[in-house]
Formats: structure tokens, C-alpha cells, sequence
């Protein structure tokens, strides 16, 4: 069976909408700005044919339609997250990294090393920010310009004196094997890479 859905980047930016009915609020969580969110459930609009919010001054409100569509969007979305939670990556230890928004993903190699690190069975939640590291639903992010966090140990991870990228993790498991395991992956990754993936350059440790 093929199912016909609209683009799932649009379905999140409605969910997360009609539950705030904030496009500010929705952003903060999926870690976009609330133009992008907008423009998400605009086209979302013109793709269904059906207008979902009424967009009053300072006032985000359901239609009738946005009220019929949002339950069984955000069952859907609870099956997928129930669905997905119930998958182990292999290894016998679980690391499950944050990364920002805006990073490529391809700069980690991330399949080198899971094929390199066996023992060690790591899940990605990208995008992710610093509140998914303080509710504990990452163990380790990969953050924009975080280089100063009280309790948080802070390596950065690419060249420059701008904001940059930081490898993070709570001052408490910062030395667990796991997490070590991979600050030694972008310590270790080739020279002759830099221009494409990162590369622990500095660290950081906050009191």
C-alpha cells in the first residue's frame, strides 16, 4: 500500500503549531524561526486546499478543518515516536547524540564509526539544542556557539575564533567510555578532511 502524505517537515511545523497555537512556541521547539513554521503551514494549506489556522493579530486559532486534522496528526506522530523507541542500535552501550539544525551530518562519517565503535550503539536527534541535553533525551550535543555552560564540559570542534561548534556533555558522564569514544572519533579524524568534517580543536570546562 502506498500512503499519499503531505511532506512530513510541514506535518511537524502544523502539529507543533496547533498544539502551542504559537508559531513562536513551535519554533522553539523544532528549532527553526517562526517564518520558517509559518511558510511550513502555508504550504501545507495550499497543498491540502483546506486553510487549518485562523491568523488574528497577536492570535494563532484551529478552523473547524485544523480541529478535524489535528488528532489523528498527532496520533500518527506519537505511533512513529512509540514505533522508533522500541529500536536498539546495535552494541551493547547506547549513545544517543544531539546535533544542531544547520550541521551536515555527512561531515561525522557517523557510519565509520558505528562499522569502528561495535560496542557502542549510537542514535542521532538532529535537530536538537541545548533543552533536549538538560532533559536528558541526548547525552551528548553537537551545539552552535555554546562554548560557556556552567556544568557542562564544552570541546570545540572546528577552527576559528567565531561561534563555532561545540561538542558538549554534562560534567558528570563527560569521562563515560561512550562519550569518550567519540570525542576520540573528531580528535582522530584525518587532517586532510578539515575543510569538510570537524576535528576536536579546544576544550573547555565549566564549574
Amino acid at each position: 500500500m502506498t500512503y499519499i502524505l503531505p511532506p512530513l517537515n510541514a506535518l511537524r511545523a502544523f502539529e507543533a503549531a496547533a498544539r502551542h497555537l504559537s508559531f513562536k512556541l513551535a519554533a522553539h521547539e523544532l528549532h527553526v524561526t517562526p517564518a520558517a513554521v509559518g511558510q511550513q503551514v502555508k504550504a501545507l494549506e495550499a497543498r491540502l486546499g483546506v486553510q487549518l489556522f485562523e491568523r488574528l493579530y497577536k492570535q494563532l486559532i484551529l478552523t473547524v478543518a485544523g480541529q478535524a486534522y489535528l488528532p489523528g496528526v498527532s496520533e500518527g506522530f506519537r505511533h512513529i515516536a512509540e514505533a522508533t523507541s522500541q529500536l536498539k542500535p546495535a552494541g551493547a552501550v547506547l549513545l544517543q547524540l544531539g546535533v544542531h539544525g544547520s550541521f551536515d551530518l555527512r561531515r561525522l562519517d557517523l557510519a565509520a564509526f558505528r562499522s569502528t565503535h561495535a560496542e557502542i550503539g549510537l542514535r542521532v536527534l538532529h535537530p536538537a539544542g541545548l533543552h533536549e541535553l538538560i532533559e536528558g533525551k541526548v547525552d551528548l550535543l553537537i551545539a552552535r556557539g555554546l562554548g560557556h555552560h556552567p556544568g557542562y564540559r564544552c570541546d570545540r570542534i572546528d577552527e576559528g575564533s567565531g561561534l563555532g561548534d561545540w561538542l558538549v556533555a554534562p560534567e558528570g558522564t563527560a569521562d563515560c567510555p561512550e562519550v569518550e569514544g567519540f570525542r576520540d572519533w573528531l580528535r582522530a579524524l584525518p587532517a586532510e578532511n578539515a575543510n569538510r568534517r570537524p576535528r576536536l580543536v579546544g576544550v573547555r570546562r565549566q564549574a
